[in-house]
Formats: structure tokens, sequence, C-alpha cells
């Protein structure tokens, strides 16, 4: 079996986000999951309000919390810097998280890989609405100045792993969020 690739923004790291990648350690067998952080050189907004190097402590906070240490070795992370053109996307992409199986539950990035030439395998979309970044996102923004910590936990908890909002929390990766003046964004 070769290396399953799951590709996201992961703007943060959130429940689904989880999954595939729980559902990619299980494709995967013993060969590596290769997470491809994307949008990894965006300026700081309200769509990309995290770094990449951000996102990446996101996920090993997740990891160390929910996998073994035999997944967490077979866990990789690169970072994808944008290149605004579609039709060579898979390529660019491809050049830094190498070749193998892409596995996503989003349909466009499925349809794009698949054109050149990638295994694809799918993943069901679970509580797709509640977990779309965008609402995530906005739902943090709202928590943002909140000074209760339990409070945040309890409403970002259903669409955010506990570690992520420990992590959050200690990193004040929320504060920013109260600072970035652009109204609500979709997508």
């Amino acid at each position: 079996m070769a290396r399953t690739v799951v590709l996201g923004r992961f703007q943060p790291f959130h429940r689904g986000h989880a999954g595939l990648v729980e559902a990619a350690l299980g494709h995967a067998g013993l060969d590596d999951v290769m997470i491809a952080i994307g949008s990894s050189a965006s300026e700081p907004s309200m769509q990309n309000p995290w770094s990449a190097d951000e996102r990446e402590a996101m996920i090993w906070a997740w990891a160390a919390s929910a996998c073994s240490e035999e997944e967490q070795h077979r866990l990789k992370v690169c970072h994808v810097p944008d290149i605004n053109d579609p039709p060579a996307w898979v390529e660019h992409a491809t050049s830094i998280h190498g070749e193998g199986t892409l596995l996503t539950s989003d349909e466009g990035t499925a349809a794009l890989y698949e054109a050149s030439g990638w295994s694809v395998v799918r993943a069901p979309l679970e509580a797709r609405r509640d977990r779309e970044g965008w609402r995530v996102r906005e739902t943090a923004r709202m928590l943002s100045t909140v000074g209760d910590d339990d409070a945040v936990r309890t409403v970002l908890s259903p669409t955010v792993p506990e570690a992520v909002i420990a992590w959050m929390l200690e990193h004040d990766a929320l504060y920013r969020l109260s600072l970035l003046r652009e109204g609500a964004v979709v997508g």
C-alpha cells in the first residue's frame, strides 16, 4: 500500500478533520499518512487566521491525545502554499506531499485529483453543516473575548477536539479573531 494523503486548510483542525485522519490511518494500513496543510503561506485573515506552524501544532496536539504512538509515528505533515492556478494545483501539491492515495470528503478536491490520475478514497461527510470551517471560525470569533475557558470549551467541544481547544487557549489563539475586522467569511 502507498502513502495516504489528507489535504486541508485546517483552520482550525476540527472534528471533521480528525475523522478524515483517523480514516486515513485505517486505510493506510502500516504506511504513512501525510497531512498536507494548504494555504500555508496565506496572510492572516478571518478565512486563514492561523499560520501553518500553528495549524501543525494543533494537529500534533490532537494526535498526542487521540493516536497511539505507532500511529503518531506514521503521521507526517507538510505545508503547501497556494499558487492560485487550479489546473496546476495537483502537480504543485504532489511535489510537496508526494505520491499516494488521496482520502477526502470534498468532492471538488476528489475530482481535481482524479483528473490528474490519482487514486481517491471518498470519506463520508459527517455533520458537515456543523463542521464547516467558516462556522467553526465564526463560533470561535464570538468566543474570542470571553474570559471563561470553561465556557469556550463547552461551546467549541462539539466541533473541535478537546486537545485542540486546550492548545488554542494555552497559546491565546482565539483572541486574535477579535482583531480581524472583516465580516463573516463563508468558505
